[in-house]
């Protein structure tokens, strides 16, 4: 009897200990997550640079504060950033050497021809990186200003430039290897782990969002704001697949089905938004919606289960797509038998049935490859995917070429001051200048962030001053200077994590290093370093007046041209090829979107104009795709009716003018040439009544042109007040006539 307590004293004891052991790991586990994420990433970039400035010196090169600066530069959150990050430098920073070379050997000892050649070399990669995106965007920027670090300092010296720039080189490779090494050894965060958690979150988050949406739960604009965001995971997911791509084999090998998986989701969500404006369009109580309110209500139920608790994301992935298949299964019969009473009783009603059942079953089509796909992308080994579908980028070149005037200007602008003032640290400044237009290019308020790099410098040059004057006199070997330096590299860090206030972190971290950073011989000239102090916040302030002031980015022009090239791509739906013209479609629509959402940052009603031109565009565009792959498809019908391919093209020309131009009288071509492409296909399908597949390529054939008709028909929409100025103005000119 005695040992009976104490066994359950015992069990009792071990199984509190296991209690307060999942929750010591719980809360490890948030805390790496929140705060953690933080110091960690503090301790790593600050060892990193420590560990490169110590290599430098213990290989004796040249300015090891380089090889320290760029840790500071390279160093991000996860590995897969710091690895894509580094592969991209190495190879800016090889093609900067070689122009600092070539504009070196041909403008010898002309500075002038110098600083011009310099200003068109920076100013181009600076629009070149606008055009590409991630990290590709930091091998032109590298390339840019790493000419200029590298040249203008020697402008006048060119017997030593071959040789600083190989120094140059080697103290950019061990910054390189210092930070890459550090990021893959010490506590890796991986960008695999946070792509599966984006792909988990993004897949509830949108179920959940297309069960509101079907079950009418949704306002107007809570449903633009959620549809904006969806654009962001778009174009944030390709990202972090770059990233991973350089970081896990595991998510190497499946980067084809990740491309797919985003291609789908863009699919997804398009045939979702055509939907909701269908049934927006249709006001939900319409006869024609009515007899179909059981079928969303279904489809909303089945999208807005949630995982059960102890059911895996594969599990739960496989057990929806079953589900909305067999909905799908038994959706046209359902459909037929609803119709039919509709046929007798309200046939004007039937276009908007029809259109509205198609719309929902493309919406099933869609969700459930989506589904499958996030399935099969959990599994141990995933069927290889055959052909990539690629997400194609768009740049506006009015913005390429915005950039280019604008760093071309700023850049000149100094460089003409040095030489004009002969002053000592002209060249610095000119350095700074480029430094900053390059850094700020992709930025969305470019002036703020100048201003930020420009305070962040002027604490690292006051900061520098003191290191330089009280601290390194009294520095005795390479442990305690790691010790003076822990403090201020952390804060610097610390700073450039936070959004809001990164410019302050960037600027004082990198301009710490190169003003007053450690060498192998440190040179005690305070006045230099200040006068270099004043030269860099003074380019700084300069670049952000010239952004503010001369080529602020959210000029009207430059928003109209954002905007027609937006509209530009309805044009490509219309004439392009037909082979992966989706995907093109889709994804350069979500990136001009991505990057308009960017520039109008803060502008409510210009962000609202833009995203609904963008929500017409991709209503419109995608349902112009689907109606030439199914006309594609039902390439017998033009043998059946002659009158059929002339029309389709007509279709596709005035939608492609209706965008590039849209005004009333374009708005009228285009209803008109819908109209009669309708007509022929529904002479069509009189004929073809008892041809089972051919009656239902013609029925989806109406139920594009029907679609597209109602889109350029909305009166919420951009063209909504464009038809109604054209109705006013055809109705006084047929009174007249009347008269």
């Amino acid at each position: 009897m005695s040992r009976q307590p104490a066994i359950h004293r015992a069990f009792d004891s071990r199984r509190r200990a296991e209690i307060i052991w999942r929750a010591a790991r719980r809360a490890l586990r948030d805390w790496q997550a929140t705060d953690g994420a933080i110091w960690i990433h503090l301790l790593k970039t600050v060892a990193a640079g420590l560990l490169a400035l110590g290599i430098s010196m213990l290989l004796d090169l040249p300015q090891p504060r380089i090889a320290m600066t760029t840790v500071f530069v390279l160093m991000q959150p996860l590995s897969g950033m710091v690895f894509a990050k580094s592969f991209y430098r190495i190879v800016g920073t090889a093609v900067g050497m070689v122009a600092a070379v070539v504009l070196g050997g041909v403008f010898v000892q002309q500075p002038e021809l110098y600083i011009l050649g310099m200003t068109g070399w920076v100013a181009a990669c600076t629009a070149a990186a606008m055009r590409n995106r991630h990290f590709r965007w930091y091998g032109f920027v590298l390339a840019g200003y790493t000419a200029a670090l590298i040249g203008i300092p020697l402008v006048m010296q060119p017997n030593g430039l071959f040789l600083a720039a190989l120094g140059r080189g080697a103290e950019v490779a061990v910054g390189i290897l210092c930070s890459g090494m550090v990021s893959a050894v010490v506590v890796p965060r991986q960008s695999g782990s946070l792509l599966e958690r984006t792909l988990r979150s993004r897949y509830l988050n949108f179920t959940a969002f297309a069960a509101a949406v079907l079950a009418g739960r949704l306002e107007r604009g809570a449903f633009e704001g959620r549809f904006a965001s969806l654009v962001d995971d778009v174009v944030g997911f390709e990202a972090t697949r770059a990233f991973s791509f350089f970081e896990d084999p595991t998510m190497r090998s499946r980067s084809g089905l990740l491309s797919r998986l985003n291609s789908e989701f863009m699919d997804a969500c398009a045939r979702l938004h055509a939907l909701r404006q269908l049934l927006k369009r249709l006001h939900w109580s319409d006869a024609a919606i009515t007899p179909l309110a059981p079928y969303f209500g279904e489809l909303a139920a089945l999208l807005a289960q949630r995982p059960s608790r102890n059911e895996s994301d594969r599990a739960y992935a496989r057990r929806l797509a079953d589900g909305l298949e067999a909905f799908q299964r038994t959706l046209p019969r359902h459909v037929r038998e609803t119709r039919r009473p509709l046929e007798h009783a309200l046939p004007d009603a039937l276009p908007d049935f029809d259109t509205s059942a198609e719309l929902i079953y493309r919406f099933t089509t869609e969700i459930v490859r989506y589904s499958r796909t996030w399935a099969s992308l959990m599994e141990a080994r995933p069927a290889q995917e055959p052909r990539a579908a690629r997400y194609v980028p768009r740049t506006s070149w009015h913005v390429v070429a915005f950039t280019f005037v604008r760093t071309a200007v700023v850049v000149a602008a100094l460089g003409w001051f040095w030489v004009e003032t002969d002053w000592s640290s002209g060249g610095l400044a000119m350095i700074a200048a480029a430094l900053t237009c390059a850094l700020t290019s992709s930025a969305p308020n470019a002036s703020r962030m100048a201003v930020q790099m420009a305070v962040g410098a002027g604490f690292a040059a006051v900061t520098g001053y003191l290191f330089t004057c009280y601290v390194y006199p009294n520095v005795d070997g390479f442990p305690l200077l790691c010790a003076t330096l822990v403090p201020v590299l952390a804060v610097g860090a610390f700073l450039a994590t936070r959004s809001r206030i990164a410019g302050y972190g960037v600027g004082f971290s990198v301009f710490f290093c190169l003003l007053a950073g450690p060498d192998n011989v440190i040179v005690y000239t305070p006045d230099l370093l200040i006068n270099n102090g004043i030269a860099v916040v003074a380019a700084m302030l300069v670049a952000s007046l010239a952004f503010a002031v001369v080529f602020p980015p959210h000029m009207n022009w430059l928003v109209e041209r954002m905007c027609v090239s937006l509209r530009g791509q309805v044009v490509l739906a219309c004439h392009r090829e037909l082979d992966g013209l989706g995907q093109r479609f889709q994804s350069g629509t979500h990136d001009l979107m991505h990057q308009l959402r960017l520039l109008l940052n803060g502008r409510r009603q210009a962000h609202r104009r833009a995203l609904r031109w963008m929500l017409v565009t991709l209503e419109v565009g995608h349902a112009v795709v689907d109606l030439r792959n199914e006309a594609h498809a039902a390439a017998w019908l033009d043998l059946h009716d002659a009158r059929w391919p002339a029309a389709l093209a007509r279709v596709r020309d005035a939608i492609a003018h209706l965008f590039e131009s849209p005004d009333g009288s374009s708005l009228d071509h285009a209803l008109s040439a819908v109209r009669a492409a309708t007509w022929i296909v529904q002479e069509a399908l009189a004929t073809v009544h008892h041809e089972r597949e051919r009656r239902h390529e013609v029925q989806r054939l109406l139920s594009h042109l029907h679609f597209i008709r109602s889109a350029l028909l909305d009166r919420d929409a951009p063209l909504g007040p464009l038809a109604r100025r054209a109705r006013r103005t055809r109705a006084p000119r047929r009174s007249s006539n009347t008269q």
